[in-house]
């Protein structure tokens, strides 16, 4: 018996069907860019749908250069206290945060919290030194990856006070605290700690 040879096509798949990665299946990452020279290798953006990296940077030294800056903002949310260790309710708070930044601003949300790091990241800090038993301040440079742990810890800090005692909830003050420091005003929590450091370095010369 013969056997029939037949071939089977398979059609290559459409062009459009290549989705593009959004975070939370809404923001795009691409054409957002990190003005701040120093930052730029340490700002994070490679796309992705969920922020979360199961903390795989923690097993060595600057690996948290390669994080979302979007996962960093959550885990900045999870100091020990009320939110210690909860990450699903932390993005969602960021998630909801995102929303509210779209409402008010129009612009891309990602692009509002890299504006807002690069505001809120102090230059310039002072460090202890003791010589001959007498301890003073000298004013010395920060380090690119410190300059962003500040940030976002000081964004993180002012959002979490204006939430305390207050009807209004922490998605409402993380969107607000993002919008101030993106906007480089002096009412951010970020902002204005960053002012307080670099005068204080300033003055330390």
């Amino acid at each position: 018996m013969g056997m029939s040879n037949t071939t089977t096509t398979t059609e290559p798949p459409p062009s459009g069907s290549q989705t593009e990665i959004k975070l939370f299946q809404k923001w795009s990452f691409k054409e957002i860019k990190v003005n701040d020279l120093g930052l730029q290798r340490y700002l994070n953006l490679t796309p992705m749908v969920a922020p979360h990296s199961m903390g795989r940077h923690e097993h060595q030294r600057f690996r948290k250069a390669n994080v979302n800056i979007v996962e960093r903002l959550i885990n900045n949310l999870m100091r020990p206290g009320k939110n210690g260790g909860k990450k699903a309710k932390a993005a969602n708070i960021v998630k909801q945060a995102f929303e509210i930044i779209n409402l008010r601003t129009g612009k891309n949300p990602i692009e509002i919290l890299v504006r807002a790091v690069e505001n809120s990241a102090p230059c310039e800090d002072t460090t202890r030194i003791s010589y001959g038993g007498v301890v003073y301040h000298l004013s010395v440079d920060v380090a690119p990856q410190r300059r962003i742990d500040l940030a976002l810890r000081h964004i993180t800090a002012g959002a979490r006070a204006a939430s305390a005692n207050n009807p209004r909830s922490i998605a409402e003050c993380l969107a607000e605290e993002l919008i101030l420091a993106a906007n480089n005003d002096i009412k951010s929590a970020g902002v204005s700690k960053r002012n307080e450091i670099e005068r204080v370095a300033q003055s330390s010369r």
